[in-house]
C-alpha cells in the first residue's frame, strides 16, 4: 500500500477509534444512570419500573463489545506479549503477524455470521420491552466489523502500541 493511502487509512482508524471511545463512555455513563435510577426507584420511589435491568444489560453488552475495537486499535488485544519478549525479533514479528491474521479472520467470521444472527433477531422479542432483538443482536456484527478494521489498520502500522502524540506529530489528526 502506498504511503498516502496508508496515512489516510491511519487517519480514518484514528477518527473511528476516537468516536468509538466516546460512544463507549456515553453508553457506560448511561448504564450507570439507569442502574442508579433502578436502585432509587426500587427502594425509594417504588414506581414498579421493570425495564432498568434489561436496558442496562443491553448497554453493557454494546459498550463492552465496542471497546474491543479500541483495544485492537491500541494493539492491546491478547498477543502473547510475554512469549514475544523472549523471542528473537524476527520470530516475534512473525508471531505478531500470525496473531493479527488469526484475529482478523476471527472477527471477519463473527461479522459474517453475526449479520445472520442479527437478522434472525427481527422475529425474537425482548422480555420486558417487547421490542425485537435486532438492535441488541447488532452489537456483535457492528463491533466485530470495527475490530476487524482496526486490526487491519494496526497490521499496517508499527508493531508497537500507537501513541497519540506521535500520531499527531506524524500528521494523523
Amino acid at each position: 500500500m502506498n504511503p498516502e493511502k496508508r496515512k489516510r487509512l491511519q487517519a480514518i482508524a484514528f477518527r473511528v477509534n476516537w468516536l468509538v471511545e466516546r460512544v463507549c463512555a456515553l453508553l457506560v455513563g448511561t448504564m450507570v444512570v439507569v442502574i442508579w435510577f433502578g436502585v432509587v426507584e426500587r427502594y425509594l420511589l417504588e414506581l414498579g419500573a421493570t425495564w432498568t435491568e434489561e436496558f442496562s444489560r443491553y448497554l453493557m453488552i454494546w459498550s463492552a463489545l465496542l471497546a474491543v475495537s479500541c483495544g485492537a486499535y491500541y494493539r492491546e488485544h491478547i498477543g502473547l506479549d510475554l512469549v514475544r519478549q523472549f523471542m528473537p525479533q524476527k520470530a516475534a514479528r512473525a508471531l505478531l503477524v500470525i496473531l493479527d491474521i488469526l484475529s482478523l479472520a476471527f472477527f471477519l467470521f463473527l461479522t459474517y455470521y453475526g449479520v445472520g444472527t442479527t437478522l434472525a433477531g427481527k422475529t425474537q422479542y425482548a422480555t420486558i420491552f417487547g421490542m425485537n432483538m435486532l438492535v441488541p443482536f447488532a452489537a456483535v456484527p457492528v463491533s466485530s466489523a470495527l475490530t476487524a478494521f482496526q486490526i487491519f489498520a494496526a497490521m499496517l502500522r508499527s508493531p508497537d502500541r500507537p501513541d497519540s502524540r506521535a500520531f499527531r506529530q506524524a500528521g494523523v489528526p
